[in-house]
């Protein structure tokens, strides 16, 4: 009982909630700012180029959520 070392590659379940809570509200704000951006993209209000990057960063973010809870 003298050596009580935490394992290496173990993360808390509350870090690993707050994690996948900020990939959740990153990605749909993201996505919600890609998909109006390209409506005023397509108007001719702004460039296309902050709403595809905004919209990739939300993908990856889904792809890193669904990494984390294992679905």
């Amino acid at each position: 009982m003298a050596n009580l070392d935490k394992r290496g590659g173990y993360t808390p379940r509350r870090v690993r909630e707050r994690r996948a809570y900020q990939l959740l509200i990153a990605g749909g704000v993201l996505g919600t700012i890609g998909i109006v951006g390209l409506v005023l993209a397509v108007i001719g209000a702004i460039g296309a180029g902050w709403p595809i990057i905004a919209l990739i960063v939300a993908v990856m973010c889904a792809v890193m959520f669904r990494r984390m809870v294992g679905r």
